[in-house]
């Protein structure tokens, strides 16, 4: 396996493919990564002390079923993949999707017992800076997460029946990808969770996993905002949406009632943190997000090591960019770079730039169930 030989314990790699179905696939990751899914549900405090709660409440049942029933009817063989995941990891399957589904059921839990309303929101920040110049086409992304998900995380290289192959950055137990990922026709994703008020969340709606996980699978950037506006989503999500042969980033920022915004990245480099900014919708004041905008719109940004430095930056002590707890971890760095085809994955602040895994990013296609560039 060539380039992983110097990966760190924590970023483990799973090779899986091709499957004689979906659940195969799902079940052969939950095996793998028993121990690390029941870490990471032992660890939840949301699941524990909100999600789970919820679930067995009357008032849970309508919402639950209609947010399953859409799901799987939707996209029955990622449904499948979470059947198997949940069995192969001996996993309870309500858990497994308790936590596939936690935004789309956080906003309808009561907030009277929550203990504090931080942990709320605070499960997945992450911070994106994405430019296409003449120099450079780059995207960098911090992916930031409760302390709670530190080293609940692992790789998937997922080998379809079909010959594409997707390779994703997935939370313990969650479909591939809610962070970041690409697949073998040169598409390459990040995301940003957003904060749509309560009134413009709707319940049972798409979960935003079914929708990355499909976008896995797409051709290209048009395909990939295609699938993003076909599910009528429950609550909203910002997509980073990065093409190799055509050299182009577009973020898609979305919500329910199926609205679009679509903004193209061009030679004005673009920062998106937890927040809206071009889908005019009302949403909640994320205070980290306003912090983190600010600081980066200061910053210079004409070299990929600026990239980085923005990415690294801890200047604002209460609401840093580059976050080391106590309750919000970077847990890490994805850099794609357009131009060399790469994506490097940095472990540690990015403005020391230790990469720990480089993928290439060319389009390619499996030759006898191997890759023809040794990866």
């Amino acid at each position: 396996m060539g380039s992983f030989g110097m990966e760190s314990e924590k970023l483990e790699m799973f090779e899986v493919g091709p499957c004689k179905d979906s659940y195969e696939m799902g079940f052969l990751i939950g095996q793998r990564f028993s121990q690390r899914i029941r870490n990471r549900v032992d660890a939840d405090t949301i699941l524990q002390n909100q999600l789970r709660p919820f679930a067995q409440t009357p008032q849970s049942e309508s919402l639950l079923k209609a947010l399953f029933d859409n799901n799987q009817s939707k996209f029955p063989l990622y449904w499948d993949e979470l059947l198997g995941t949940a069995a192969g990891s001996g996993v309870p399957l309500l858990d497994i999707l308790l936590i596939n589904f936690k935004k789309e059921i956080l906003a309808f839990v009561p907030k009277e017992g929550v203990k504090s309303n931080l942990e709320d929101d605070s499960s997945n920040e992450c911070s994106d800076v994405l430019v296409v110049g003449e120099s450079m086409a780059i995207a960098a992304h911090n992916e930031d997460a409760n302390v709670n998900l530190v080293d609940h995380t692992y790789l998937i290289k997922g080998i379809l029946p079909n010959g594409l192959f997707f390779v994703g950055y997935t939370y313990a137990g969650e479909l591939p990808s809610s962070a970041f990922a690409f697949n073998s026709n040169g598409l390459a994703f990040t995301l940003n969770s957003v904060p749509p008020a309560e009134d413009e969340i709707v319940a049972g709606g798409i979960g935003r996993n079914f929708i990355s996980r499909g976008i896995l699978e797409a051709t290209g950037i048009d395909e990939a905002i295609n699938k993003i506006r076909s599910s009528e989503v429950s609550t909203g999500h910002s997509y980073n949406l990065i093409e190799i042969s055509t050299r182009r980033i577009v973020n898609v920022e979305t919500a329910s009632k199926k609205r679009i915004s679509i903004h193209q990245v061009g030679e004005t480099p673009f920062f998106h943190a937890n927040m809206y900014r071009h889908l005019h919708i009302n949403q909640a004041q994320d205070e980290s997000s306003i912090s983190r905008l600010k600081r980066a719109n200061v910053m210079r940004k004409t070299t990929k090591g600026d990239f980085l430095s923005i990415l690294g930056d801890a200047d604002d002590k209460k609401n840093p960019i580059y976050m080391t707890g106590p309750s919000l971890h970077t847990l890490c760095t994805a850099v794609i770079d357009l131009d060399e085809q790469t994506l490097s994955i940095i472990e540690g602040n990015p403005r020391k730039g230790d990469v720990s895994i480089v993928f290439p990013l060319s389009p390619k296609k499996l030759i006898n169930g191997h890759h023809d560039n040794h990866l």
